[in-house]
C-alpha cells in the first residue's frame, strides 16, 4: 500500500509560478503508473504563467476557490468540484479570482516530464525545471 500525506508534502514555486507539491510521480516514487498527480495552490490575485505540455494531456480538478481558466483562445470561470481537460500542446494558465486560495489537483498523462513542458515568460519560451 502506498500513501502520501499532502500535509507532509514539500511545496515549491514551479516555473509557471504556482505553488506545487508532487503527490504521485511514478519515476520518483518507483510506481508503475502512467500518470502523475500534483497539488497546486494560487493565492488570491495570483496567476500561473502561460505554459504547455507538448505531448501530455492534463486535468485540473478544482478543490477549493474560484478562478479563470485559459486554454489557447478560450476562457471560463471555474470553481470547486469542476474538472478541466487540457489537451496536449495547448497553452494554458489559470488565475485566482476569489478571496481564498485556489487549490487544485494537476493530473498529467503520460506522467509529467521536465522536457515536455514549456513556459511563456513575456515573449520567451523556457524549459521547466525539476523540483
Amino acid at each position: 500500500m502506498f500513501i502520501k500525506d499532502m500535509a507532509k508534502c514539500r511545496y515549491f514555486k514551479a516555473l509557471d509560478s504556482s505553488n506545487l507539491c508532487e503527490l504521485l510521480h511514478p519515476a520518483r516514487e518507483m510506481l508503475d503508473l502512467p500518470y502523475s498527480i500534483a497539488h497546486a495552490i494560487l493565492e488570491p490575485g495570483e496567476a500561473s504563467l502561460p505554459h504547455r505540455l507538448k505531448t501530455s494531456s492534463e486535468v485540473y480538478f478544482i478543490l477549493e476557490g474560484e478562478g479563470e481558466m485559459h486554454i489557447d483562445s478560450e476562457q471560463a470561470e471555474v470553481g470547486a468540484g469542476q474538472a478541466v481537460l487540457i489537451p496536449p500542446g495547448s497553452w494554458q494558465h489559470i488565475r485566482n479570482t476569489g478571496k481564498v486560495d485556489l487549490k487544485f489537483l494537476c493530473i498529467v498523462h503520460p506522467m509529467w516530464q521536465v522536457e515536455d513542458e514549456e513556459v511563456l515568460t513575456g515573449s520567451i519560451k523556457t524549459c521547466a525545471s525539476e523540483p
